[in-house]
């Protein structure tokens, strides 16, 4: 191992390939835990949804399907700008990888953006769950347990994409001062990982709520 590596190297490990592969291992049993979180709520939509159709259908015309779009678009495109900041670590080009950690971060916080213009949309017209829940549908009830799961899978999404996106800040001043390499990236491919999680927990929260039906 060279000296330079080792430097890298926590005691506990032989080697940078065993930290590598270790740390690696952790995200993904992480990203394990993750699947079954988000897929409770995905279950409990899927029963609700067999049992209330016509209203969680009805329900989820509320939705702003334009907006809910574009966040999809914006999501898919920072996925890519991650994978290419993975890709610039691994070939150690380092203002390359700035510049994709950076636009990862930009586009992180546009989707947050929208998403909470989205939800004030959602206070304007009463259709946030509690006392002053409004709906002028047929079926009031099951419309509040639509937007209940609405918001717990969003807003689950979205403290990820927070979390995520301090991360990510945290990692990218850290890649401005040359911080990782060709050699030390593991921790740019677990960043990737877990963004790359995000994204496709929307792309079945996206479906699921917005293309209901329509």
């Amino acid at each position: 191992m060279a000296h330079g590596e080792s430097s890298l190297v926590a005691p506990y490990f032989k080697d940078i390939e065993q930290q590598r592969e270790t740390n690696t291992l952790g995200m993904w049993v992480f990203l394990v835990t993750e699947v079954m979180l988000f897929g409770g709520i995905f279950l409990v939509y899927a029963v609700y949804y067999f049992n209330y159709h016509d209203a969680f259908s009805e329900a989820g015309k509320e939705l702003n399907l334009v907006l809910a779009s574009i966040n999809t678009l914006v999501l898919l495109c920072s996925s890519l700008t991650m994978a290419l900041a993975v890709y610039a670590c691994q070939t150690d080009k380092q203002k390359m990888l700035v510049t994709f950690l950076t636009l990862t971060l930009i586009l992180g916080a546009v989707f947050l953006g929208i998403k909470g213009f989205e939800y004030f949309e959602k206070y304007e017209h009463g259709l946030i769950p509690g006392a002053n829940f409004h709906y002028e549908g047929e079926y009031p009830l099951q419309a509040s347990l639509f937007f209940g799961l609405y918001f717990a899978a969003t807003g689950l999404h979205a403290t990820h994409m927070i979390v995520g996106g301090t991360i990510l800040a945290i990692i990218t001043v850290k890649a401005m001062r040359g911080f990782y390499t060709s050699v030390n990236y593991d921790t740019i491919e677990n960043m990737g990982l877990y963004w790359h999680f995000v994204d496709i927990a929307w792309v079945f929260i996206f479906p699921l709520f917005y293309l209901i039906e329509r």
